[in-house]
């Protein structure tokens, strides 16, 4: 389909197209600027010599002129390059074309149908199927293209083609993925008058707008569908001459030669008498029936989202099997019922399931995995299928089960009258393979969804554990803040100095805020810079020491200096590893005992730098049970929803500045051993002494 046409549909349906719309629209295609230039300039509108530019030619068409040569032109354009349609005389063609998509346009501004242009281009498409089936099958076809419009043509299709070309304009139609009720149009406009009355306003339209457009039809059937737009016969005589005039114009401005278009013969369709082999009837009925199931494959394997695809799939049931509406019921994840899909209008078969368990018929056909048709008047009927009845609307049900390999994923319904059963039935390994390709498309679709649904959980997962890593950190810094709030208390109590205290309760509020903003980050980009392990050391030291946190029993003693303690790293990385370590440290040891913190100088560990830091305690050791799981999220023995996580958290973040950690834990206590990238590795290399670098 043009993009020009689909754009300006989606300007008409969103009731937003003015003339500076329609002049940015049209300035986008040369071939149609070309056109409206040509006609403003035209003797029918142009009185001077002087040339005019586009904004001035719009001016001078005005806008329904100008709506009416867009779509017009670009469906012209469109047809015309359809295989065959260079050799075959259209003039009745488009003419009987054009009359229908103006007697439609002005039977919506009768009926104060809102789209307007939607109409004129129903009506102008109403036959293209025409065109598509002479395209698909031109020595078939070509006699009866020219044939008189009548049922008796759709018969003749029907058992020609196994197509008619309400069918065959439908399907083309279906795909430009319109929002709009234009295909069912194009598909019912040789409906019986009777069974529309109620149909949407755009289909009553074009069904009178094509007996009204076309020749020798039944007067009493012209008759039987006035009702149907509200009109009287008085107003048929004046509508047609009205659509003469325009029909005229509009030829005379596209560039279309109607002269002679009512003298082109319009024969009786005619359908040969062919004597073909039972066998190769056959098999030539098979290897259509692949080719169309190959496309249809296709198609729902373009289809994005689950939704979409089940759209798709009742759209195409409903052309390629002219069921008369169609619901799908799928499997729950119990296994143990069919539950109803919202399709379309079929919103309502979302509450409605059906239990799995033998006697039902629908139920049976999945079970059975075999297709199944239902008549209303079958007896010991179970309330289900009548449901079904009264929401399809029809007296004859057809269950199609959708089946991939093993599975049985759940069933199409469809709904059709009681006379076309004996010809579905006649189609029923064609409906099998339209059902296996509609249920290997929705397995897919499954699967993606529930890759999704993975995902999802994955990063709910992350997030959590996350949240419990901050909760957990946050503590540290949070007790210490605590803790320096009672020094400090004391201290303004006897008057005492506290610019020290008040530094770092500074420090260890920004660091609550750097945690918790950490939480939207589930993997932190690491930060690379410079930083002073002993400073840092004696940072958490001082957040120790002044506060009753370290019990009067327990000593800590520091050996850092003397030796290079410069790494690659964040400072408030390095922090939180040593208040953790720490921090544990202290409560292992249980009020007495001794904590060392040690920088043992640089390691070359497959030739990387890095600076080992060490801390050990005196306590009791560590059970073989939590040494074996001693990096992982535990179980601990300590009170709180969040204890356990700190060794995992500290394993963390020794990753995160691009380190390693590990420990060795007995009876005479536990030790930490940190790797931590030293600063400027190469050039450290090169100038360290021998002495200072230890092979490992």
């Amino acid at each position: 389909m043009p993009q020009i046409l689909i754009k300006l549909i989606e300007h008409l349906q969103a009731d937003d197209l003015g003339m500076q719309e329609l002049a940015a629209l049209i300035s986008t295609d040369a071939g149609m600027t070309t056109k409206i230039l040509a006609v403003s300039n035209s003797s029918a509108y142009h009185r001077n010599s002087r040339t005019v530019g586009l904004e001035q030619s719009l001016v001078t068409l005005g806008t329904d002129m100008i709506k009416t040569l867009v779509i017009s032109e670009s469906v012209f354009q469109t047809f015309n390059n359809f295989p065959h349609s260079g050799s075959t005389d259209l003039r009745a063609f488009w003419k009987s074309s054009l009359t229908a998509a103006v007697i439609a346009r002005e039977l919506a501004k009768k009926m104060e149908y809102a789209q307007v242009e939607e109409a004129y281009l129903a009506g102008l498409l109403h036959n293209v199927g025409r065109l598509a089936l002479l395209a698909t099958a031109p020595k078939e076809y070509a006699f009866n293209f020219c044939a008189r419009d009548d049922e008796d043509l759709c018969a003749v299709e029907q058992r020609t083609l196994q197509i008619t070309h309400s069918e065959a304009g439908a399907w083309l139609v279906e795909r430009w993925h319109l929002d709009s009720f234009l295909a069912d149009s194009v598909l019912y406009h040789h409906e019986p008058s009777s069974r529309l009355a109620q149909a949407h306003p755009l289909i009553r339209i074009v069904r009178v707008a094509h007996l009204l457009s076309t020749r020798d039809v039944d007067q009493e059937e012209v008759r039987g569908a006035l009702g149907l737009c509200g009109l009287e016969e008085d107003d048929v005589g004046r509508l047609l001459a009205l659509a003469s005039r325009q029909v005229d114009k509009s030829a005379a401005h596209l560039g279309i030669d109607l002269t002679g278009a009512d003298d082109v013969p319009q024969p009786p369709a005619y359908a040969p008498q062919v004597m073909q082999d039972p066998v190769q009837q056959r098999l030539s009925e098979e290897v259509r029936n692949l080719v169309l199931v190959s496309e249809v494959g296709q198609a729902f394997a373009r289809q994005q989202g689950e939704n979409g695809l089940l759209e798709s799939m009742t759209r195409s049931a409903r052309i390629l099997f002219d069921f008369d509406n169609t619901v799908i019921l799928l499997e729950n994840p119990t296994g143990h019922a069919l539950v109803g899909m919202p399709t379309g209008e079929q919103q309502r078969i979302a509450e409605f399931s059906i239990p799995l368990e033998k006697g039902n018929a629908v139920a049976d056909a999945a079970i059975e995995r075999r297709l199944a048709f239902v008549r209303r008047d079958q007896p010991s009927l179970g309330l289900a299928e009548e449901q079904l009845f009264r929401m399809l609307g029809t007296d004859s049900l057809v269950c199609l089960p959708l089946v991939s390999g093993a599975r049985c994923l759940g069933v199409m319904v469809g709904g059709l009258a009681s006379w076309q059963v004996a010809s579905c039935q006649k189609r029923e390994r064609f409906m099998q393979s339209f059902g296996a390709q509609a249920a290997s498309a929705l397995e897919t679709a499954l699967a993606e969804r529930g890759y999704a649904r993975r995902q999802i959980a994955h990063v709910a997962e992350e997030y959590r554990e996350a949240s419990r890593r901050v909760v957990h950190e946050v503590n540290n810094p949070l007790s210490i803040i605590k803790n320096y709030l009672s020094v400090l208390d004391d201290k303004l109590a006897k008057r005492e100095p506290v610019v020290g205290e008040m530094s770092i309760l500074n420090e260890e509020i920004d660091r609550v805020g750097q945690l918790i903003n950490g939480l939207a980050d589930l993997k932190p980009t690491p930060v690379n810079r410079a930083t002073d392990a002993s400073k840092v050391v004696d940072d958490v030291l001082r957040l120790f020491r002044a506060t009753d946190f370290v019990p009067p029993g327990v000593h800590v003693a520091v050996d850092m200096h003397g030796a290079p303690s410069d790494i690659e790293g964040d400072a408030d990385i390095l922090k939180q590893i040593l208040v953790n370590l720490v921090k544990n440290a202290v409560e292992a040891l249980g009020g007495s005992g001794r904590i060392n913190i040690s920088n043992r100088g640089h390691v070359n560990r497959e030739r990387k730098l890095y600076l080992e830091l060490v801390v050990s305690d005196t306590g009791p050791g560590m059970s073989p049970e939590v040494l074996a799981n001693l990096f992982s999220p535990v179980r601990s023995t300590k009170e709180g929803p969040h204890h356990g996580l700190g060794l995992s958290i500290v394993h963390g973040l020794v990753k995160q500045l691009g380190g390693l950690i590990s420990c060795r834990s007995g009876s005479a206590g536990t030790t930490f051993e940190i790797l931590l990238p030293a600063r400027s590795s190469a050039n450290m290399i090169a100038s360290a002494p021998a002495q200072a670098v230890d092979s490992v």
